[in-house]
């Protein structure tokens, strides 16, 4: 049974859809990967125009995001203040990427460099798991060869950043720059 997707100017079989959907979901419950990760290039590969791809995973993003802050707001386990912070830095970088996305569109280069950008993007992450499972795989086989935890400098570039803020909630006390542990 096909249904027609006017944004994407196609007709798709709603089963493959709803298939896709439940690989993924069952995939992103067992193993914790985010859904968005895994059903944009499935999009992808299915023929829907990556702009499309990309924008209709941005919305069930958020959706379950704001599903799970709802959660956690509940348990009283939400820094509002890093939360406010994450939403101010989100904002100037979604101006950002409306004015790359529209001059590439205008370009005629956007499909293009969506599929590149997420080719390089899925083989890095794959390429730094591997890495970092051949590791642990040999130091398991050879334990001598494990060095002894390093500790963190707090003398790092991150911790000589401008603009430091405490975050009650989190416990953190770090630059408006970088607002992540690290």
């Amino acid at each position: 049974m096909n249904i027609y997707l006017p944004i994407a100017e196609m007709s798709v079989n709603v089963f493959v859809l709803f298939g896709m959907g439940a690989g993924v979901g069952f995939l992103s419950g067992m193993f914790g990967v985010g859904g968005g990760f895994l059903m944009t290039p499935l999009l992808i590969f299915y023929n829907i125009p990556p702009a499309v791809a990309v924008a209709t995973e941005a919305n069930q993003i958020v959706a379950s995001s704001f599903s799970g802050a709802l959660a956690h707001f509940r348990k009283a386990t939400v820094d509002i203040k890093l939360g406010v912070m994450l939403l101010a830095g989100g904002i100037v970088g979604s101006a950002f990427g409306v004015a790359i996305f529209s001059s590439l569109r205008q370009a005629g280069q956007l499909d293009l460099i969506i599929s590149i950008l997420y080719v390089v993007f899925l083989g890095t992450i794959g390429s730094l798991m591997l890495i970092e499972s051949l590791n642990a795989i040999r130091k398991n086989r050879n334990p001598e060869l494990a060095s002894p935890p390093e500790v963190p400098s707090q003398q790092s570039w991150i911790a000589s950043l401008p603009f430091k803020m405490r975050f009650e909630r989190s416990q953190l006390y770090l630059s408006n720059y970088p607002a992540t542990p690290t």
